[in-house]
């Protein structure tokens, strides 16, 4: 509890993605990598025994870390620190391990094997975040409610319908994901500045096995591409790609939770409560949207990570320069952390979504005799009357039922206002259909269903057996 630890792990990841961003996955990947090289090396004929094989991959875990720490405060090279600790583990293998490679081999490659395995953590949150939000829009497709722009009281919708508008957003950062999830392709054995000299060398010159020294590894690693083409690095575009992705993710979620926060100061709809969880230390009776507030302030931080890795992509001089080190043991992990946090908590919040219909209805009633002039005019132009004249009538009583709203504070009286009127006594009995509010959402439940069929239900199917479960968050 003396130094600083970062929240993003210490209080609100998930342990997979943790462990995704730890040192144990990190630097036994590297070990990983120097295998596959030494396997593949051996295949084309260089002298490494099965051995010396067997021995690195009899020591990928445990990483004596104390070693590795010495190593690297003498050297200042975490990898060639690293190089040496796993001699010390393996000593039979110590003279052909990183044989031919530069850092970025086990330093570039694992970083995409672990961006790889990031993104397979987190796209099957995200489906269950639509699929969690679907249940929800199809349960609550027909119950009307008032629509908003610019927050002022508009034409209304339906409570399945405004949910359609979050998941549209959500099936489009899906889309991406999985896009990006095909485009990540492995550095391969390239060498120093990607020339592959070094192991034209080991070869003898022999073009054909460099070839498939590369292809080997590359198939060992679980890829089906490989960069044809890098400096020293693959290029720091992906990265920002991979932000990118991410931020777009964080801008759908801090929208969907600002809309939820604002419903529930309209304590239309409420985000779980838990039976002893307190609102605040000194208003009892608050219940405040912390769940949707920490996933606002969470997504600022991830659309904020996007700018890293443009301007880090940007100064990459030539076939490399270091100054892009530092900022990817910050940026790449906390996006995809800050992530998974943001999907946990989601999904959490749609697993217990509270909707209070009465308090719908009754905000709708205090606007809708407005909106349904049009009908009132319709339907007495129906019944024989003047719509200009209609029009004036209907005008009249509006403002002075507006009157008693804003001056007053009082209910909105229109429609018994119209009741009382001799003028409309020929649509009297015509009131109360002209006035259901089913009538005023137009085609909201059908787009519900439509979109749910057409798109929905067939991108969920891709992950029909990563659906269940429920998201508990630790605080």
């Amino acid at each position: 509890m003396d130094k600083y630890q970062s929240p993003l792990t210490s209080r609100y990841a998930s342990k997979e993605m943790s462990h995704c961003f730890s040192n144990d996955k990190k630097f036994s990947t590297w070990r990983v990598l120097w295998t596959f090289l030494a396997k593949a090396e051996q295949q084309l004929g260089l002298e490494i025994t099965d051995e010396q094989i067997a021995q690195m991959e009899a020591n990928l875990l445990p990483i004596d870390y104390e070693r590795a720490a010495i190593e690297e405060k003498e050297r200042r090279h975490d990898v060639m620190a690293h190089v040496h600790t796993f001699g010390i583990a393996a000593p039979l293998a110590a003279p052909i391990i990183h044989l031919g490679a530069t850092s970025c081999y086990v330093g570039d490659n694992a970083d995409l094997m672990i961006i790889r395995d990031a993104i397979d953590i987190i796209i099957p949150k995200l489906a269950r975040v639509i699929d969690r939000l679907s249940k929800f829009a199809v349960e609550y497709k027909d119950l009307p409610t008032l629509g908003f722009t610019h927050f002022q009281a508009a034409q209304l919708t339906t409570v399945g319908k405004r949910a359609c508008l979050w998941i549209q957003d959500f099936m489009l950062d899906l889309e991406h994901l999985e896009h990006l999830r095909t485009q990540i392709r492995f550095r391969g054995v390239k060498g120093t500045t990607g020339t592959q000299a070094s192991f034209l060398q080991l070869f003898n010159n022999d073009d054909d096995k460099v070839e498939e020294l590369d292809k080997l590894v590359t198939k060992m690693a679980g890829f089906d591409r490989r960069y044809l083409v890098t400096g020293q690095t693959y290029t720091r575009k992906l990265d920002y790609d991979v932000l990118a992705c991410l931020a777009g993710l964080g801008s759908t979620a801090h929208k969907a939770a600002t809309d939820l926060r604002l419903l529930a100061s309209l304590k239309e709809i409420e985000e779980p409560f838990e039976k002893n969880q307190i609102g605040s230390s000194a208003m009892a009776y608050k219940r405040n949207p912390m769940r949707c507030e920490r996933i606002c302030s969470l997504s600022r931080h991830l659309m904020a990570l996007a700018a890293d890795g443009s301007s880090t992509h940007s100064v990459q001089w030539l076939e490399r320069t270091l100054d892009d080190s530092a900022i990817r043991r910050v940026s790449l992990p906390e996006g995809f952390l800050t992530a998974d946090i943001v999907l946990n908590t989601f999904q959490n919040v749609t697993e217990g979504l509270v909707v209070y219909p009465k308090v719908i209805q009754r905000r709708i009633n205090d606007e809708l005799p407005f909106m349904a002039t049009e009908n009132f005019i319709m339907a007495m132009v129906k019944a024989g009357g003047d719509r200009q004249e209609c029009h004036e009538h209907i005008r009249v009583l509006s403002h002075e039922a507006g009157k008693v709203v804003k001056m007053e504070g009082g209910s909105n009286d229109l429609i018994e206002r119209i009741r009382k009127s001799e003028y409309f006594a020929p649509i009297h009995s015509q009131i109360d259909n002209l006035m259901d509010p089913h009538t005023f959402v137009g085609r909201a439940p059908k787009q519900v269903t439509n979109f749910m069929q057409q798109e929905v239900t067939p991108a969920l199917e891709r992950y029909a057996k990563e659906l269940d479960g429920s998201a508990e968050i630790n605080v």
